[in-house]
């Protein structure tokens, strides 16, 4: 992977063209510095000698990883491809981030709780995942925190954009072609655009690059504000989509049971935002305003 910037005048993005990543290079004008992106083409992070060359050779100001395996039903039947890249690439980039004194922003999931807790999650709730995602994922926040203490673990939901593969391009697509969908109604969480998750990213990224000792390090939650189910969403995709199609598609609602999956899934996926809105004044943005431009702009520019 080229690097056309002299030592620490550049952020190092990995998974480039993950759905956050492909956010991040698009508003790459918003952060302090440039932004190298590396797709796994160019820089796999599961392959250590090639992080450690990377990030000791070009000497990022930052780095933010936005790599994952997040295939959440095959890595039942992946689990070492699961973890090779959500726990040891992440091991990799910590080793290698210490060795250089850089510092890391880790993008993590909602997956790392049970989904049993009545209310919303925080930072400091005990983790307990239920399916290889989720434990893979939590495994790499263990070997980040173990091994740099300079770094920013940041917990999200439900993520959907215009790039990458998602429940929210999955609806569309399914429902250009079908008028009734059944979708399960009994989970619930917190959508969350990928655009945003870059904002906030790009946020946390400028206040590290101002400098000072006083970052306030450690693990922290930014997830759509308000809660909702599988079929709620879906239902809202479609009351934006009706707009453009001129036809609506019936959304029945379904529970877990009805629809069986390779992987569990947390049953309660809410994630309690409020350190981050305290800490650096961050505060989500209503997933159901997100969600209308996401759909917008996909029905605008197409998918």
């Amino acid at each position: 992977m080229s690097n056309h910037y002299p030592p620490h005048s550049h952020v190092l993005i990995t998974g480039a063209n993950g759905q956050v990543g492909w956010e991040l290079l698009r508003r790459a004008g918003a952060c302090r510095l440039p932004f190298l992106g590396g797709t796994r083409e160019d820089l796999d992070i599961t392959r250590a000698h090639l992080v450690h060359e990377e990030i000791l050779d070009t000497r990022p100001a930052l780095v933010v990883n936005a790599a994952a395996y997040t295939a959440v039903d095959r890595a039942e039947e992946e689990p070492d491809a699961a973890y090779a890249v959500n726990r040891d690439g992440v091991v990799n980039l910590a080793q290698a981030c210490t060795v250089a004194g850089v510092p890391l922003i880790h993008l993590s999931t909602d997956y790392v709780f049970d989904g049993d807790k009545p209310g919303s999650y925080t930072e400091d709730d005990p983790v307990c995942p239920v399916n290889v995602y989720g434990k893979s994922k939590e495994a790499g926040e263990r070997a980040l925190r173990e091994r740099l203490r300079r770094h920013v673990i940041l917990r999200t939901s439900w993520v959907y954009g215009v790039h990458g593969n998602n429940f929210v391009k999955t609806m569309l697509r399914v429902g250009r072609e079908r008028d009734q969908l059944r979708v399960v109604a009994d989970q619930q969480g917190c959508p969350t655009a990928a655009g945003d998750i870059a904002d906030t990213v790009i946020a946390l990224a400028n206040r590290i690059l101002e400098g000072g000792d006083d970052f306030a390090w450690g693990t922290y939650h930014y997830a759509g504000a308000g809660v909702v189910s599988w079929h709620g969403l879906a239902e809202a995709v479609f009351a934006v989509a009706a707009a453009h199609w001129e036809r609506t598609v019936e959304v029945v609602p379904i529970s877990t049971a009805d629809y069986p999956t390779a992987a569990k899934r947390p049953m309660n996926s809410v994630l309690d935002c409020g350190r981050i809105e305290a800490t650096f004044g961050i505060r989500p943005r209503r997933w159901r305003d997100a969600v209308g431009e996401v759909v917008t702009e996909l029905m605008t520019v197409g998918e």
